[in-house]
């Protein structure tokens, strides 16, 4: 009995384990796969490679490779599918997968995949022609070779560019008119002068210039006109790439220029490093005419500099969620700026007087940027931290020697000047939903300047005697803390985007440590977007923000900025910021050959910031230029571009823009039917003017075969009007062509600039003397460049940061 019970126990546990072995009717089976995926010739893993699971034209899931090439696929059904791997620069490969209770998991080990033939350009693949984009809060101009072409450095195409402007004797750049814009690379602002950095950087490294007029909250309000970025290329090629150009100008001297770009790339990290220097004398000279002395001032200057610009960088991607990366730029700047002006007085010679001049002026800049951004699992949802600090030390030792009828003996001037910034920023974006998009973001801005000026000259004092000119320690700082929000949403054809930043702002200014002046206050600054697409090819667009015009440490130092025998200029320590509210509407429309933007737009200034122009109460044959406040104003524009392509050998971009302000300047003048004026005699007038500027480009591009083109540029600048001087109108030509080597990777420019030789300054002025002068610079110049690519160039990597495209839906830059 005992053996046939344990008998029958076995028998019913061995049907029970059988029975509930057997899969359910409903039991969904599902399966998974892993693999590594390899560069068939390197063994090398291949990062971001997609796979997928697909059954016929229906694709049922997948994922993408990691930092090591490996993927795993779960919950893959049941089924006979075909696992497909691929990835840009390689063929694609495909092996049959099985999926049943007997097959649930697959390992298929390494996958090879083998590079296609054909190779990609290895660094940066520029369009032959420039195009124009009008995005929601910017207008985008991608540079082409037509460009490029037009000289070696950034500001050498500034002019070339829709709405901006270039002084070629100052430097002074100007976006619709007004001076009051902020410069940036890449979205980070530099304590380089604008001016000198537009020089470094080279032509053929600028990917794209944003014009961002009404920036949105999540950007610092700064800038009355708005924001130019300039976004340079980016290396996305996995492994080691570079590129070498060289570029050399030449009408009365040699203006060299010349970039190195490195990169090595992998699945881990990428390490790069950017060089460029220039080599110039740049020659300027001119004449002023004086009327009711009947004196002519003669100038001849020369600037001899050279500068050298040397960025290094890493991003190191810790995994698909984590990034870090640092950068240090450091810069070096060396001029010796020199000449002389002679002073020549018709009706009594005596009074004849030469200033020589030279200068040493050197200035080195560094900067150290960190961040570090973190991805959540969810699409575009992330935090991010930046930490930048930036410094700038100068010096500039002048002498000035005088001949002739003066007052004053020779002399030399020091001025050492130190400043630094550090910025920190932390933003976090959350997109709520597929159409809604929540930033926001805390900023702090900590600047200070300190500018120690000492002279071997004598000046007047208060009583008008003259004394040992007395040494003089300006300290300014300035600290903006702030913080914003954005909200944006896409409904249909609509979408909108509204936000505001709050700051708190103090400054302080010390003169040999007397505080001077201090100014604290807290601002909130508004911004919104409506976008309307009815179709593809139209576009409408409104905008509104708020933004500042802080004095610049030139506008507030009392120490003198420039000088000459007849004019001399100071700073206001007193001078506010002024603040400007504006509105602007655009359209865009596309063509079957490309595509045409117009726009309009309206601000109000309010403290208006200007030039106040006094007669020196120690010798009434000078000026003194500083700057003031003055009350509201109005400023308004209208802008229209275009770029077309009639035929496939000829393409065109247009531009027209008209901007009108009325601005409100002190002036001071003499009678000049007064023999011999005293102080009392000097009349003190409020002017107001309205200054009117229109400009027209058009840049044609012509292709006479694949290797070969040509480019013809033309532009015209109209008369404009300020509180001093009547500017008359400027008129340029350009022509110039560009032929591809080496199977396209290196390219030879030549451009001949101003052939008319026509782009000069011409003015004239009422108050407080009656002159017309007229200046000229080495615009009339030849310019051969040439550009060679190199690197391995298999396959791209995948872009891990946001910034890196500096484009952002709806948002800013970092």
């Amino acid at each position: 009995m005992k053996s046939n019970h344990g008998l029958l126990c076995l028998l019913f546990t061995l049907c029970t384990t059988l029975l509930f072995a057997q899969p359910k009717p409903n039991e969904v089976v599902t399966g998974s796969v892993s693999g590594v995926v390899l560069d068939a010739d390197l063994n090398q893993p291949i990062p971001y490679a997609t796979v997928v699971i697909t059954s016929g034209e229906q694709t049922i899931t997948g994922g993408i490779t990691n930092d090591d090439g490996a993927f795993e696929i779960n919950k893959i059904p049941e089924g006979i599918y075909t696992l497909r791997v691929q990835f840009i620069g390689y063929e694609a490969f495909e092996r049959d997968l099985k999926i049943d209770r007997d097959h649930r998991k697959h390992d298929m080990g390494n996958l090879n995949l083998s590079a296609v033939p054909a190779e990609l350009d290895a660094v940066n693949i520029v369009a032959e022609r420039t195009t124009i984009e009008q995005k929601i809060d910017r207008k985008v101009i991608n540079v082409g070779k037509d460009l490029t072409t037009a000289g070696a450095s950034a500001a050498d195409i500034m002019n070339n560019i829709p709405s901006v402007n270039l002084d070629q004797q100052s430097g002074a750049l100007t976006l619709r008119g007004n001076s009051n814009v902020q410069v940036m690379v890449d979205g980070k602002l530099s304590n380089i002068p604008a001016d000198q950095l537009l020089k470094q950087l080279p032509s053929n490294s600028i990917k794209k210039i944003e014009l961002i007029t009404n920036p949105s909250a999540k950007y610092n309000p700064d800038g009355m006109s708005g924001i130019i970025n300039i976004v340079l290329h980016k290396n996305v090629n996995i492994g080691f790439n570079g590129d070498v150009s060289a570029g050399l100008a030449y009408e009365k001297n040699p203006q060299f220029n010349s970039g190195l770009n490195l990169n090595y790339r992998n699945g881990k990290f990428n390490l790069y490093s950017n060089y460029s220097n220039t080599i110039a004398k740049r020659a300027n000279y001119g004449t002023i005419f004086r009327e009711g002395d009947n004196s002519t001032q003669f100038f001849d200057m020369l600037n001899d500099q050279n500068s050298h610009l040397l960025k290094v960088g890493l991003d190191v991607y810790l995994n698909d969620k984590n990034t870090l990366s640092v950068f240090t730029s450091q810069n070096s700047f060396k001029g010796t700026p020199g000449g002389n002006i002679n002073i020549v007085y018709a009706d009594d010679m005596t009074r004849n007087l030469m200033q020589d001049f030279g200068a040493d002026m050197d200035n080195y800049s560094q900067q150290y940027n960190f961040d570090y951004k973190l991805d959540f699992e969810k699409e575009g949802h992330n935090i991010e931290f930046e930490a930048d600090y930036n410094t700038f030390d100068a010096d500039e030792d002048t002498f000035f020697d005088f001949t002739g009828a003066t007052p004053l003996p020779d002399y030399e001037d020091f001025v050492d000047t130190k400043r630094d910034r550090t910025t920190l920023n932390l933003d976090y974006v959350n997109p709520l939903s597929e159409s809604e998009k929540l930033e926001v973001g805390l900023q702090a801005i900590l600047f200070n300047t300190d500018i120690g000026y000492s002279s071997t000259g004598q000046s007047f004092n208060a009583e008008g005697d003259l004394v040992p000119t007395p040494n003089t320690l300006f300290d300014y700082s300035r600290d903006i803390y702030s913080a914003y929000v954005t909200y944006g949403k896409n409904y249909e054809k609509w979408s909108y985007q509204a936000g505001v930043r709050a700051e708190q702002v103090n400054v302080a200014a010390d003169t040999n440590s007397v505080r001077a002046f201090t100014n604290d206050y807290f601002e909130l600054y508004p911004s919104a977007y409506v976008t309307f697409n009815p179709s593809e090819k139209n576009q409408y667009q409104v905008s509104y923000s708020r933004r500042i015009d802080r004095p610049g440490v030139g506008q507030v130092n009392p120490i003198r900025e420039w000088s000459s025998p007849l004019v001399t200029e100071y700073g206001n320590v007193n001078l506010r910021p002024q603040f400007t509210n504006s509105l602007e509407a655009n359209y865009t429309r596309s063509l079957d050959k490309g595509s045409i933007t117009a726009g309009v737009f309206y601000r109000i200034i309010e403290d208006q910031i200007n030039q106040a122009v006094y007669v020196d109460r120690f010798n009434l044959d000078r000026m003194v230029l500083t700057n003031d406040n003055f009350d509201s104003t109005t400023a308004y524009g209208f802008e229209v571009s275009a770029n077309y392509k009639p035929t496939e050998w000829w393409s065109l971009n247009a531009s027209f823009d008209l901007f009108s302000q009325t601005q409100t300047g002190i002036s001071e003048s003499l009678d000049p039917d007064i023999e011999n004026p005293t102080a009392a005699d000097i009349m003190l007038t409020e002017r107001e003017v309205t200054n009117s500027i229109f400009n027209t480009r058009i840049i044609n591009n012509f292709t006479a075969t694949q290797r070969l083109t040509f480019t013809a540029f033309a532009m015209f600048r109209g008369p404009a009007e300020s509180i001093q001087f009547r500017n008359k109108s400027m008129f340029m030509t350009n022509v110039g062509a560009r032929y591809s080597i080496f199977d396209g990777k290196g390219t030879i420019s030549l451009n001949y600039n101003d052939i008319f030789n026509t782009m000069k300054a011409r003015f004239t002025a009422v108050s407080p003397y009656r002159v017309e002068g007229q200046f000229n610079w080495e615009s009339n110049t030849i310019y051969v460049g040439f550009n060679y690519r190199f690197g391995d160039s298999k396959f791209r990597a995948k872009k891990r940061k946001n910034r890196d495209d500096n484009e952002k839906d709806g948002g800013g830059l970092f």
